[in-house]
């Protein structure tokens, strides 16, 4: 399943491939978000393009929309989505406690009334493991329950209880339908918010588990930086070395190149299709919001580093008129350099651990984006 090719010598950066029914991925890796089954106005094709892993669908909004019985007569979310490389589900446990309106928790699961038509629907750790078996993805995550930020020791402390009596039992119900020589894999969530010896007794509860690979949740929800990245020093260390580690919902452009120095394998987030749609593009130097008025007469590429076919034909200026005129172009043009910008990222950074260099990568990286990571400090509270 995954096997770990290399661990650099400077930076706890690792080189491994995760291999799935539907090919294998090369790690550390991204995984752009298709909640619905498509990534923000881009197509498969425009994926393929350039040379896109692995995408990320979300659990909840499939099942609500178009709904289980339309993805199993298509033959499954691959085929539905025309997409014939992995795909992650998360398992929408997040989207329920964050967009369901009037939702009920209990440790039997949780219900909750659908935020597109006000329907009473209900999650069990056992319908999400069928739901995801469904729809086919080759990685599957758990219902788990997220603790918001802040959130006081009781209350992280329940979701942590929570998610360990969650994953037990979807692992029970994985082995129980699971279809001998299919190849779709089961990961853990570790929980406990801002709690060090929370997180770190949810990481050995699942590691006793013995799950596929182990997500780092929770984070990314309001959190100071430094303290999202204290999370990986209490969890990373206590996690198998021969499973991927998954740092979910993070981030942006520097905080992934940082959090690879850490050892996380996999990374997913929004930003790029989100700061798009507000007219905002990630270049080496930083982010550019391409709608300002100092860009009108601005006839360069969005990143004069960047080889993607939008950098090679369009201008900054032209960019900002299309947005400017509410014109779904510049939409789009910028959500396609945003992801190649990402995905792109990733091979960079594959290709320095490789090659030994990563550390001289991470810090020119920091100094051109002007990071808040380019000094050096410590991440320390």
């Amino acid at each position: 399943m995954f096997q770990l090719i290399k661990q650099d010598k400077s930076t706890k950066a690792r080189l491994g491939r995760l291999t799935t029914a539907h090919g294998a991925v090369d790690s550390p890796f991204f995984m752009p978000v298709g909640t619905n089954g498509a990534v923000r106005s881009l197509s498969a094709e425009n994926l393929l393009e350039f040379d896109t892993q692995i995408v990320l669908s979300n659990t909840y909004h499939l099942f609500l929309r178009p709904g289980l019985d339309v993805i199993g007569a298509a033959g499954g979310l691959h085929k539905f989505m025309s997409w014939d490389r992995p795909i992650l589900t998360d398992s929408g446990g997040y989207q329920v406690f964050s967009l369901a309106r009037l939702r009920k928790l209990t440790d039997e699961g949780v219900e909750f009334q659908s935020h597109h038509d006000g329907s009473t629907q209900f999650f069990t750790p056992e319908k999400v493991v069928d739901t995801q078996k469904i729809l086919g993805s080759d990685i599957m995550m758990p219902l788990d329950e997220c603790a918001p930020y802040p959130c006081d020791r009781s209350q992280a402390e329940r979701s942590v209880l929570r998610t360990t009596l969650w994953a037990r039992r979807s692992k029970k119900q994985y082995h129980a339908v699971l279809d001998r020589g299919r190849m779709q894999y089961l990961f853990g969530i570790v929980q406990g918010a801002t709690y060090p010896d929370l997180r770190e007794r949810s990481a050995r509860e699942l590691v006793g588990l013995d799950f596929d690979g182990y997500a780092i949740g929770g984070v990314s929800v309001g959190e100071p930086v430094p303290l999202m990245f204290e999370t990986l020093d209490w969890v990373l260390p206590l996690l198998p070395e021969d499973k991927p580690r998954y740092f979910m919902g993070i981030g942006l452009p520097d905080q992934i190149v940082k959090a690879v120095g850490e050892g996380v394998d996999m990374f997913d987030t929004c930003v790029p299709t989100r700061y798009a749609r507000h007219g905002s593009a990630f270049t080496r130097q930083g982010r550019v919001v391409v709608r300002n008025a100092q860009y009108i007469k601005d006839f360069g590429p969005l990143d004069d580093q960047c080889a993607c076919r939008v950098c090679a034909k369009y201008t900054r200026s032209y960019i900002r008129h299309l947005f400017n005129s509410n014109e779904i172009l510049g939409l789009k043009l910028i959500t396609y350099h945003n992801v190649f910008f990402y995905v792109n990222l990733m091979k960079e950074i594959r290709a320095a651990i490789q090659g030994n260099t990563f550390d001289q990568f991470q810090k020119e990286f920091f100094g051109a984006y002007k990071s808040e990571f380019a000094a050096g400090e410590s991440l320390a509270i």
